[in-house]
């Protein structure tokens, strides 16, 4: 039982690519509506000023409004300008780069959807607990 030959994989890949072309492009037209339409004044009018329903809700906005990591420190930036907690600016941070309700339904055809399921709890647990400690230890060390 030998190696395929290189040609017969490279097709092979080609061809699962091709299937997921439609839900990619799908997907990152969803990146791009969220990215036009979620404003800096629509985030800030979600937060309170209670830390922890701040970062539960920054985790939630985070994670709904995914896209670009570079974007997401910007708009970081024009929420803390904007009088924004430092416990929903690094929860929403946070979970824009880990998280992604938009690109669920691609995560699920690559990976499968245990693997889908463990990594967004994973991901959502530790986005709040690292998001407080972040906050705290800046917090005690200003």
């Amino acid at each position: 039982m030998g190696r395929p030959p290189f040609f017969a994989v490279l097709k092979k890949s080609g061809i699962a690519f091709a299937a997921m072309v439609p839900l990619l492009l799908g997907v990152v037209g969803l990146v791009g509506i969220f990215q036009v339409t979620v404003t800096p004044e629509i985030l800030a009018s979600l937060f309170g000023g209670n830390p922890l329903a701040d970062t539960l809700t920054g985790t939630l906005a985070g994670a709904v409004a995914a896209g670009n990591p570079l974007i997401s420190y910007i708009l970081g930036g024009e929420l803390l300008r904007r009088g924004i907690s430092l416990f929903a600016v690094t929860a929403f941070i946070l979970s824009w780069v880990s998280l992604g309700v938009i690109q669920l339904p691609a995560e699920v055809e690559i990976f499968g959807g245990r693997f889908t399921l463990y990594r967004n709890l994973l991901s959502l647990i530790f986005t709040i607990v690292t998001a407080l400690a972040t906050t705290f230890t800046l917090l005690l060390l200003s």
